[in-house]
């Protein structure tokens, strides 16, 4: 397929852009003119040839520079990636599953050979060629969750089931929006979503973990989330607040369409076949505004979703400083035009 890798920074200089071809798979979250709080969840399986739902774990133009990025972030911060000592054998779980995974969707990449518990891993694109024994952590240079996450884009969250409730076990979380796993892990599915407004009232997250809950191994299933950030930074942690926070003030009218980035997740859920547990991948995708409004639809969409927020939810996703700078902005891309359904661009 020959993936274009860009060398590409989402710090300091933040050279971040997307190609004509990354911007028309970007999976922009609004399939109408407005938003609110659902659980909004369907089954993932193979998607649209090209998109980012094609493949389990969606590997794009980006993937090189995302993985030097955690790599930085995770020499800064260790705690980054955390695991309690119950989860080890749902991170022999996920290494299984992204390695198979990534093999099956893409050879000319990624090469996974087993000879019993001896296994031979290629990554082609980050020049690793490791074998190792799977199920002993002191034949690879770190756990086996860690290993594999440090080469797969987007956060993971691995989740123990008990108690009729999710627990957040472990996770490598170093592209996340504003919030922390060191703060986070050990919290069951409610005590991590206890900030987020109107859902809880809405009996959202209720639903939500019922159906979670009883995901069954081979029917993994998907949805999208989405808040927005000033330049492409992919670490916005709590942690690192005081690097990026003051970001916001800085938004003006002459610079929105460069700094200001809607900032989609793709969450995506695994069952795990020996522990049981539940993988939560959370996919990060930046798109700036100057890129988003070459869609003529998704620039009205996206203004008129922005402009009719409820404020509870924008004060939630950090927006109510620049919201009013880039609803003005996007204004003059809306000519009114009614959009056509659903979420791909015209």
């Amino acid at each position: 397929m020959g993936i274009n890798f860009r060398k590409e920074s989402f710090r300091d200089d933040y050279t971040f852009k997307n190609s004509p071809e990354q911007i028309r798979r970007f999976p922009f979250p609004f399939h109408e003119d407005a938003y609110m709080y659902s659980v909004n969840i369907e089954p993932h399986g193979s998607g649209p040839k090209g998109s980012v739902f094609e493949h389990p774990f969606d590997v794009d133009e980006h993937y090189v520079s995302e993985m030097h990025d955690r790599a930085l972030v995770l020499a800064e911060d260790p705690l980054r990636c955390q695991s309690l000592p119950h989860m080890t054998l749902a991170g022999w779980d996920l290494l299984e599953l992204i390695m198979t995974k990534k093999a099956e969707s893409y050879p000319e990449l990624f090469t996974l050979t087993r000879n019993g518990d001896k296994w031979h891993w290629i990554n082609r694109p980050l020049g690793i060629d490791d074998h190792f024994t799977f199920g002993d952590e002191s034949t690879l240079p770190y756990g086996p969750m860690e290993y594999i996450t440090r080469q797969t884009q987007g956060d993971f969250a691995l989740l123990d089931q008990r108690d009729g409730n999710l627990w957040m076990d472990a996770g490598m979380v170093t592209t996340q929006a504003d919030w922390s796993l060191d703060f986070d892990i050990g919290m069951n599915f409610f005590e991590w979503h206890a900030p987020v407004p109107l859902a809880h009232e809405m009996g959202i997250f209720q639903r939500a973990l019922k159906f979670l809950t009883n995901i069954q191994q081979g029917q993994p299933a998907r949805r999208l989330n989405w808040t927005m950030t000033i330049n492409p930074r992919l670490d916005t942690s709590p942690e690192n607040f005081h690097k990026w926070g003051t970001d916001r003030t800085t938004v003006t009218p002459e610079n929105v369409g460069d700094k200001v980035h809607l900032r989609v997740e793709l969450q995506t859920f695994f069952r795990l076949p020996r522990s049981n547990g539940l993988v939560f991948p959370i996919r990060c995708y930046l798109i700036k505004m100057d890129e988003l409004v070459t869609s003529r639809k998704w620039a009205r969409r996206f203004h008129r979703v922005l402009r009719d927020l409820p404020n509870e939810l924008a004060e939630y996703k950090g927006l109510t400083r620049y919201r009013p700078t880039v609803v003005e902005w996007l204004s003059k891309h809306d000519d009114g035009a009614p959009t056509s359904p659903g979420f791909g661009p015209d």
